[in-house]
């Protein structure tokens, strides 16, 4: 069977197809999430924003108050044209942690403000660390983002004010204040939380913050540091009350909910986490606040401060619960490198930090040295995420951004390129009550799925992608159904299956050396001796042969049925079996369909 030969079908009469229980077109186009549904809407979340170059060494200009506004300003456009409702920054908005770095930010988040976009940033370490400064940043967020306390921003001066963008339900964190022992405004708009969207694709976001506040740390030239170096605040036990009320997911009125913080519940290059400490530290508050967001359906726990892309499940201290993190990749000047694996950080102390607590990690997805950004998309019970980072990548750090030698201690031109966006990676999830299947296949595995007359196994092949410690790469994939009959297409010859996570991980580019197998029944009664394919949605709304929508491999029809190892692009069917089968490494709706034989 050549390519050719096989029949491309439009996607006429599919508006009504029902996917998962809601009424929807396919949402994967050569994996770009299309916001079908009429209350669909995008946010969009981006990294830390320092200017890091040796005494802030800004040649051009461009880099005011240690603010990275020669990238922002390259990010903002893309967040204009995909129409996100606002931004969510997770903190380092500048890196001395001045009130003119604090002004910067806001001024260059004026783009998105003309464009009738939000903007809501938090706080990271580097918005403590101003020399003479003991608010913290605090005033000046306070005074320059009012929107985080559910007020009005004003746009090109007084005479033009403009609302929180329908954000509401704003709410504060209020913890015990130590000195006046009575609860406290220290964290109003600091520690804060707010809805968006309305019934049938709705969020709850929780900015959390744990850094220095006057009370908590009244003199900081002398405080007295946790054991990792950084001096916190209110901590994450002393606002779980308030994190357990705002997640409810029985008082909340909201389907989605996403918690953001400056600080990774386990990060890759720094080892310190938001409880206060190592990642041995604290376990009781960490086994509270994985349980809560767990119990309350928490979509994703979203953070900054380690400079790179990495998605990762991380497991509670006691085994109960588990969330899926997402560290931002770098807006700034700066870029890590993870660290080993038994750095003492992660465990290898005295008593009970003998275990190393990198075995709580399963990592998906990681991308290095380059910059960065998100946009979710929220399609009622549909959540949708798309990575974009820069096509070229592999910048230098700090003393040497974008392009010096380190090797060869040759600086930087502290100069910043310009970038080429590409996307990535998509992933997401779906809160559907009606079938569907959350899966994690780690290489080798499989997993097997049942709807109707259709049977698929979705088969991982025991590819060779890895992290920078040489781990392989799981995926966290779900996968949910539709009749064949609701998509009124006399060529299938199976149900639909919507396969999301499948996709190759985000190492640059989307890398050939991770796919999948998908093993799909089918009926071919009355069809006598029809040829079969595995199909899926191409951009058009044509259904055409799954390995056409392939990054890299080579199509390649194989007559009977799939077997281990077959590599990227293999397609074929297996009369004896009634299976269609392809090897390919993205994300779709993908079914069996007839071919002219």
């Amino acid at each position: 069977m050549k390519r050719r030969d096989f029949l491309k079908f439009g996607s006429a009469g599919l508006a009504g197809v029902t996917f998962g229980g809601f009424a929807r077109m396919p949402i994967f186009r050569i994996g770009n999430a299309i916001a079908c549904s009429p209350g669909a809407w995008k946010f969009g979340v981006m990294g830390d924003t320092q200017w890091t170059t040796p005494n802030y060494d800004d040649p051009d200009g461009t880099n005011p108050n240690s603010v990275a506004a020669s990238i922002i300003d390259q990010i903002n456009p893309h967040f204009i044209d995909h129409g996100v409702k606002f931004v969510i920054q997770v903190g380092d908005l500048n890196d001395e942690g001045i009130d003119g770095g604090i002004i910067t930010r806001a001024a260059h988040a004026q783009d998105l403000y003309n464009a009738g976009i939000g903007f809501f940033p938090l706080r990271g370490n580097h918005e403590t660390y101003s020399p003479t400064d003991n608010s913290y940043s605090i005033p000046a967020i306070q005074t320059y983002f009012p929107q985080t306390q559910g007020l009005t921003v004003f746009n090109n001066g007084p005479s033009v004010p403009q609302s929180p963008w329908d954000a509401y339900n704003f709410s504060s964190s209020k913890p015990m204040d130590p000195v006046t022992g009575k609860p406290t405004n220290e964290l109003r708009g600091i520690s804060y939380s707010f809805d968006y969207g309305r019934p049938g694709g709705n969020v709850r976001f929780l900015i959390l913050d744990c850094w220095p506040t006057p009370h908590t740390n009244p003199f900081p030239a002398t405080n007295s540091s946790t054991g990792d170096g950084y001096p916190y605040g209110y901590t994450v036990a002393q606002q779980q009350h308030w994190i357990d009320r705002r997640l409810d997911r029985m008082t909340r009125c909201t389907e989605h909910a996403f918690v953001l913080s400056h600080q990774p519940i386990m990060a890759e290059s720094h080892q310190d986490t938001i409880f206060s400490g190592y990642t041995y530290d604290n376990l009781p508050w960490q086994n509270a606040f994985y349980a809560s967001l767990q119990k309350n359906g928490v979509g994703y726990y979203i953070s900054g401060h380690d400079h790179m892309h990495q998605r990762s499940i991380i497991q509670s201290p006691d085994g109960r619960s588990s969330l899926e993190e997402l560290i931002c990749a770098s807006c700034s000047s700066k870029f890590y490198t993870p660290a080993s694996l038994t750095s003492t950080g992660w465990g290898g102390g005295a008593g009970t930090n003998t275990v190393n607590q990198k075995y709580r990690e399963t990592s998906i997805s990681e991308e290095l040295y380059t910059v960065g950004f998100y946009v979710f998309t929220v399609d009622g019970p549909v959540v949708i995420v798309e990575y974009f980072s820069d096509i070229v990548g592999n910048w230098q750090s700090s003393g040497y951004y974008p392009s010096g030698n380190q090797s060869t201690s040759t600086a930087g031109s502290f100069i910043t390129p310009t970038f080429n966006f590409t996307k990535k990676e998509t992933w997401g999830y779906s809160l559907s009550p009606w079938g569907v299947s959350r899966f994690t296949l780690d290489q080798g595995s499989g997993y097997t799925l049942k709807f109707g007359r259709t049977t698929a196994q979705i088969q991982k092949q025991g590819g060779t992608a890895a992290d920078y410690d040489s781990r392989l790469l799981s995926k966290d994939a779900q996968a949910w159904w539709a009749d064949r009959d609701s998509v009124g297409n006399a060529y299938l010859a199976s149900d639909v299956l919507t396969l999301l996570g499948a996709a190759s991980a985000a190492i640059t580019p989307p890398s050939a050396d991770d796919p999948v197998a998908i093993i799909m029944s089918y009926d071919s009664r009355g069809r006598g001796d029809d040829a079969f394919v595995l199909g899926t949605m191409d951009g058009e709304g044509n259904w055409v042969n799954a390995v056409d929508l392939n990054f890299g491999g080579t199509d390649t029809f194989v007559s009977g049925p799939w077997t281990p190892g077959s590599p990227l692009g293999s397609y074929g069917f297996d009369p004896k079996t009634r299976t269609a089968w392809a090897v390919v490494n993205h994300d779709s709706d993908f079914a069996v369909i007839k071919t002219r034989g």
